[in-house]
């Protein structure tokens, strides 16, 4: 059986951060009359369920590979809003949606041209793809992580960010190349005051040390949580607020209609 590393409680310490970019994205979308949403990565369900309303969808199908969040998920199920596990790296539905919306998700799968390709095909004419991923690799949070992952494990997992993540200006032409007529492709910093340095820790435990769970179990990964708190605060010392710059990628497309 295979453990589930995410945890929604701690995801969620931070919720009013981690919403900033999914708003900004949801932004970049165009209006469409009752559109056919799909939310890929979606999380526990809370923020896929407000985008159902704000967009006033006619239906909404959320994906996400997480037990945990699925679960979580049902508390927003309705009629018109349906939660599934699935693997976005290979989901599918050709020609089915008018929005396919990830936010935070794309990061934690490869070779993502082909991954957009898919999403893209499952778009109907005329249909948009909004996507954000972050773009902090070189942060001191993801470096050390890394460093402690290699001392501690033969085969350590890699940076989903640091592998997986392209460019901007490589979205854009992966977006061209798949036929989006229309694009917007933008970084941006979001400029999180933590509480202290050590509440960056907290951030990360929620997102990308998730990747660390299973490889190390129960008691390595309370031994890598305590060594990574302390080399962190080694660092760049226990600031109080700290300032978390937080780089993202957001990039919206639309494909042509039928008759251009």
């Amino acid at each position: 059986m295979t453990t589930d590393a995410w945890d929604p409680a701690q995801y969620n310490r931070f919720a009013d951060e981690r919403e900033q970019p999914f708003w900004d994205l949801a932004a970049l979308l165009q209006p469409v009359d009752a559109p056919v949403l799909a939310d890929l990565g979606c999380g526990d369900g809370r923020l896929t369920s407000a985008l159902h309303a704000h967009l006033h969808a006619r239906t909404t199908r959320g994906v996400d590979s997480s037990p945990a969040m699925i679960d979580d998920g049902a508390a927003y199920a309705t009629d018109d809003v349906a939660f599934e596990l699935g693997d976005i790296a290979t989901w599918e539905q050709p020609g089915r949606y008018d929005i396919v919306f990830a936010n935070a998700s794309l990061q934690w799968v490869p070779d993502h041209r082909a991954v957009l390709a898919r999403w893209i095909r499952s778009l109907k004419a005329g249909g948009q793809i909004a996507v954000q991923v972050p773009s902090n690799a070189d942060q001191a949070t993801h470096r050390i992580a890394a460093e402690l992952g290699a001392e501690l494990l033969a085969d350590p997992p890699p940076d989903p960010v640091a592998h997986n993540v392209l460019a901007p200006e490589q979205y854009a032409r992966v977006l061209d190349e798949l036929g989006c007529i229309a694009q917007s492709v933008r970084l941006q910093v979001y400029a999180h005051h933590l509480a202290s340095t050590s509440a960056a820790v907290e951030w990360v435990k929620g997102t990308m040390l998730t990747r660390f769970k299973a490889p190390l179990g129960p008691d390595g990964w309370d031994d890598f949580v305590e060594r990574f708190w302390a080399r962190l605060v080694a660092e760049l010392g226990e600031q109080s607020p700290y300032f978390f710059p937080f780089k993202r990628v957001l990039l919206w497309g639309r494909v042509g209609t039928n008759g251009s």
